[in-house]
């Protein structure tokens, strides 16, 4: 299937794979694992801007530890449906050093952006860095020894947007996710 022009016409041809309620069925139970591995620490709270705003405001509020707040804008996309050479356009300003991170992003698929910002944060002296993604591709492309600390939902090996994610930079606002259909569909 050729890509759609706009996301008028994606959501024409996508599936619904998740509502409203099931997404935050999903971030409620992440905010409580990632409460367990915290163990009442204070953490330093990173969004991956820009898709992970949506997602890291909702699993904020859903985790009670007390936690400092920063953000990283790194990209492979700029607005492509397919991954670049990464391009750093903001890094965190907070100080890491002997800290714990939680890292919140929108999805894991093969994982380049979230192993090159996870090992910034380690060489700017965080302690451990915890990764929390709400959706997860299961594909068997991701990176040597990347995974998640906390997952929310999986989702199918094929083009997916809403609740973070854009379609040619549209759509983040959605309060569902969505998948194309696989190639030649």
């Amino acid at each position: 299937m050729k890509l759609p022009e706009n996301l008028d016409q994606a959501l024409r041809y996508a599936e619904k794979l998740y509502g409203r309620t099931q997404i935050e069925t999903a971030i409620s139970r992440m905010g409580t694992e990632l409460e367990r591995l915290l163990d009442g620490e204070q953490a330093v709270f990173i969004s991956v801007m820009q898709g992970a705003v949506v997602f890291a405001g909702a699993l904020a509020l859903a985790i009670r530890s007390p936690l400092e707040f920063d953000y990283v804008h790194a990209t492979r996309y700029q607005g492509n449906t397919t991954g670049g050479e990464l391009q750093w356009r903001q890094s965190p300003q907070i100080s890491l050093e002997g800290r714990t991170i939680i890292l919140a992003d929108d999805i894991l698929d093969e994982g380049h952006t979230l192993v090159a910002i996870r090992e910034w944060c380690l060489a700017h002296g965080a302690r451990r860095v915890l990764i929390a993604v709400l959706c997860i591709k299961r594909h068997g492309r991701c990176v040597p020894g990347l995974q998640a600390d906390s997952i929310g939902l999986e989702v199918p090996d094929r083009y997916v947007f809403g609740y973070g994610m854009d379609f040619r930079e549209q759509g983040r606002n959605l309060p569902a996710i969505y998948a194309l259909p696989p190639d030649g569909q």
